[in-house]
Parts: structure tokens; C-alpha cells; sequence
């Protein structure tokens, strides 16, 4: 079953790219052409199990503001936050960033069925060790006790055309943003992602932490996405060093 599933997926990913590079070659236009135009204008692409079909592009996200909530900030974790400078940025070292945090890079959701309301999504994030996320379509419950991972345990499901992705299980080693902006591991997130139309796609996220916020709070993201645009290659390996590194002998600036 687990390869059947994988194999799935793995052609729905080959159809997909395949399909959305030759609509890019016979349109005539490079990717650079099309990134200066913006997103593109139409109706909401659909799979044939009549959901929103996410999955025909890459998608670059921006937003989620976390200085704004900082006033909802226990004392311990701005105490955390107070200490914390960028080149302490697990990001930076090529670790795993936790939702919703969003980077320069695109993502791309794949579904492991069309024809069919989909079991299974994943998201696959060019940024950082090749990074994709798991998530549960299939009706089945968060684990009673989970092991803190970067990504947490994600479950989903359809409320009619948004899709609700709700993850508990996360570790407390990323940071929601470049300032360092902590979390626990007790946070919970639900992320509402919307296809607005062909080129917009909305993810408002809320954000429940009381081991670190004195209470829930939304932040939204908002992707664009360009005809042509795909995730590509990205080396980025788990040891990586920030900066320069100066060893003995080694000629300085």
C-alpha cells in the first residue's frame, strides 16, 4: 500500500510538470515575461472530483506578520525572543521552517488522486533540504501522543472550496520569522488555504500557542503563483555554516 501511494503521487507530480512546461512553451512567453506581467487573471482551475485544483502551478507566498502579536507575547518567550539574532536562525543552518513561516522560494501541492476527492496532499518546499509536508485527507484523527517533529502531524479536509489543514506535534527548534519570534511545543495551527482565482491563492493561519501567547491569533499569507514557474533543485544540507568560516591559515577580509 505505502508504495502504491507513493507511486501515485510521484505520477500525478510527473503529469503535472510535464503539462505545465508545454503550456509555457506554446504561450510564447519565458517565465521572466510572465513574472513582469503578475498573476495571472481567470477562473478557479478545478480538479475532476470538483474540488479547487491547487496543484497546476508553484506558488511563491509572502505575509505573516508575527511584530504585530508581539504584545500578546508571554513573558518567557519574549525573554527568548530579546536574545535571539539572526545568525542564530535555524533557517540559516538549512533546518526545516514551521508553518507558516514563508520564504522566497515556491512551493507546490500535489494530491494523490483527481478523479477522486483526494486521500492524501503533499507540499513540496524548494527552500531547504527538500523539504515537503504530509498531510491526511483520509478522515483519520491526530495520534493520541505524537514525537515533536519539525512539521508537526497534519490532518485535512474540504469546507466546500477551502482546504483546512490542521497540524499539532511540532518541536520548538524553528522560528516563525527571521527575528526569531519563538514558539513550544504545545502550538496548534489550522491554515485555511483559498483559491481566489488563477493566479491569487490566500492561507489565513491561525496560531494557538499557550505556552507562548496569552491567546489565539491569525496571521494571512498570500501566494501569487507564474506560468512556468516550478520548484527546482536546492542544496542545502543539515551542518551547513552561517557566514563565512574562518579557519586557522585562512586569508580575512
Amino acid at each position: 500500500m505505502r508504495k502504491l501511494l507513493v507511486v501515485s503521487v510521484m505520477t500525478a507530480v510527473c503529469v503535472t510538470l510535464l503539462t505545465q512546461s508545454a503550456s509555457t512553451q506554446q504561450s510564447g512567453q519565458t517565465v521572466s515575461q510572465a513574472r513582469r506581467l503578475g498573476p495571472p487573471k481567470g477562473p478557479v482551475p478545478r480538479l475532476p472530483s470538483g474540488q479547487p485544483d491547487l496543484s497546476d502551478v508553484a506558488w511563491l507566498a509572502s505575509g505573516g506578520n508575527f511584530r504585530q502579536h508581539d504584545a500578546l507575547l508571554l513573558p518567557a518567550a519574549k525573554a527568548i525572543l530579546d536574545k535571539r539574532d539572526v545568525t542564530q536562525d535555524p533557517h540559516n543552518f538549512c533546518m526545516p521552517d514551521v508553518v507558516p513561516r514563508t520564504t522566497p522560494f515556491p512551493i507546490r501541492f500535489f494530491f494523490n488522486y483527481t478523479h477522486k476527492t483526494p486521500t492524501h496532499m503533499v507540499i513540496v518546499h524548494e527552500g531547504n533540504i527538500h523539504s515537503f509536508r504530509q498531510i491526511f485527507m483520509d478522515g483519520r484523527k491526530h495520534p493520541p501522543e505524537l514525537d515533536p517533529t519539525w512539521y508537526g502531524h497534519s490532518i485535512g479536509w474540504w469546507e466546500k472550496d477551502t482546504i483546512v489543514i490542521d497540524t499539532v506535534g511540532f518541536n520548538d527548534k524553528a522560528w516563525f520569522d527571521g527575528r526569531g519570534t519563538p514558539h513550544t511545543e504545545q502550538l496548534h495551527t489550522i491554515e485555511r488555504w483559498t483559491r481566489l482565482d488563477l493566479g491569487r491563492l490566500e492561507n489565513k493561519v491561525t496560531i494557538d500557542d499557550p505556552g507562548a501567547y496569552s491567546k489565539p491569533f491569525e496571521v494571512t499569507i498570500n501566494a501569487t503563483t507564474t506560468i512556468g514557474d516550478e520548484v527546482m533543485e536546492y542544496i542545502c544540507q543539515d551542518g551547513n555554516q552561517y557566514g563565512i568560516n574562518t579557519l586557522p591559515g585562512s586569508p580575512t577580509k
